[in-house]
């Protein structure tokens, strides 16, 4: 396999589709030379079939707003592979979504799910749709149109959806609600992220966060390093970064900015219990603001307009919102003010430039889709308590949750220790979660 030939093909093919062009070339460059070990894994044209999705559905989604006007909007849900467990992975509202972005979301999310040792497939979806400014009856409105839409072709032994951006435990209730009211069924299996009462798994709203956190630990252990008073910049203020802000707290760290899309609130003692609690009543309002926070606390909280969490000097760098999301220049300023760490919590937070810069320059750097699996993981366990209809307490939630990430490290540092004794996340992440698909495929036949 010759990573730039097949490049070559994809971006003739979908020339205008950057996000899923930048995963996929990322992934192929990390895994060419172990895939070129495996002749096998040629002839069948394992990679070939790997980076095209198995279906695309596409559908219109027409709802009524509070003015009794008629919208539209377009839904999506990609299939993208289920060679070891049934399709798995969030839904996005957003005005930004597109193809494109969904396609490298559920490319991305094959192997982290791969990585987490269950059983569970890739997938994505969403819609264009904005939620913010929408109040709750135009939100419900929009989530039952959408489902109407998808309900046939998701299942709990087929495709469990679960939240994303703009996607939390508000939006799966109105789309649970549908979805059963259609199915005629009490599936709970078939969505994650639901509400304690009906369903849900205790930790699973602060489970991508507190994943990452445990992640983020074994790593600075690795390297010999205490979290224990080190300074934390976040990214975002949803459930990502309010699991991120809580576990970090509780690991001794100080978590001094959280950001938004009008910039960046400083907390330069560090964020408090009361803090962490608005963030929920920030998200919820759907203002997406973070000035909210220098409002609500003006004594501890700073807000500066049009900067990002990465200009206020820190050791930890945490991605939560948005792919992309830090650049270049960004690492620069990053390493200028003293961090020596960043891991990414939102998928493919960094751009290909932060990620290079960070690597040659001595910050240690773990990618999204092993940092961030925490999330899926605990939608995992939670399809499992689902299918025992069972619950679960939370102290066995979350060793199970430590657990999984402690093994998703020990695989990254067994596929990236590199001939100097360093270990390259990235590489070690995408090698872990491709040879566990590729190996699935191979054995299931060419189909």
């Amino acid at each position: 396999m010759r990573t730039q030939d097949i490049m070559a093909k994809l971006q003739a093919k979908y020339p205008l589709e950057k996000e899923y062009l930048q995963a996929v070339q990322e992934v192929l460059e990390s895994i060419e030379e172990v895939y070129n070990q495996h002749p096998e894994f040629e002839q069948a044209k394992i990679v070939e079939r790997m980076v095209e999705p198995d279906r695309i559905f596409t559908f219109r989604v027409t709802w009524v707003d509070d003015r009794g006007e008629v919208q539209t909007n377009l839904g999506y849900r990609v299939q993208f592979n289920s060679a070891i467990g049934p399709y798995k992975g969030g839904l996005r509202f957003h005005r930004a979504v597109t193809p494109s972005m969904l396609k490298f979301l559920g490319f991305e999310q094959t192997f982290k799910n791969a990585l987490t040792t269950l059983p569970m497939g890739g997938a994505k979806g969403g819609s264009d749709f904005d939620p913010k400014g929408k109040s709750d009856d135009e939100i419900m409105r929009f989530c039952q149109a959408f489902m109407l839409e998808l309900w046939n072709c998701i299942g709990p032994d087929q495709d469990i959806p679960a939240g994303d951006v703009g996607v939390g435990g508000r939006e799966i209730g109105y789309l649970y609600g549908m979805y059963k009211k259609l199915a005629r069924q009490y599936n709970t299996g078939v969505l994650t992220g639901k509400g304690g009462t009906w369903g849900g798994s205790i930790l699973r709203p602060e489970a991508t966060g507190f994943g990452a956190l445990y992640f983020t630990h074994h790593l600075l252990e690795k390297a010999g390093i205490d979290i224990k008073g080190k300074k934390v910049a976040l990214s975002g203020f949803g459930n990502v970064a309010w699991g991120a802000a809580i576990k970090a707290t509780e690991l001794g760290a100080k978590v001094v900015a959280i950001s938004g899309p009008d910039g960046v609130c400083h907390i330069p003692d560090g964020i408090t219990k009361d803090m962490i609690d608005y963030m929920l009543v920030m998200r919820a309002s759907n203002r997406d603001m973070v000035e909210d926070m220098a409002t609500a606390y003006p004594d501890k909280a700073f807000f500066t307009a049009g900067k990002k969490a990465w200009s206020i000097p820190c050791d930890i760098a945490l991605p939560c919102a948005f792919q992309n999301e830090l650049s270049e220049d960004d690492a620069k300023e990053l390493k200028a003010n003293g961090c020596f760490c960043c891991c990414e919590v939102s998928n493919m937070g960094c751009q290909p430039g932060a990620i290079q810069y960070f690597q040659h320059n001595g910050i240690l750097f773990a990618p999204g889709k092993a940092v961030n699996a925490g999330g899926v993981a605990t939608s995992g366990l939670e399809m499992t308590q689902n299918a025992e209809h069972i619950s679960w307490e939370a102290g066995e939630v979350d060793a199970k949750l430590h657990s999984i990430m402690k093994s998703i490290h020990e695989q990254c540092v067994k596929f990236g220790t590199q001939p100097d004794g360093s270990i390259d996340y990235v590489k070690g992440a995408n090698i872990a979660g491709f040879m566990k698909v590729a190996q699935a495929m191979l054995e299931q036949g060419t189909i």
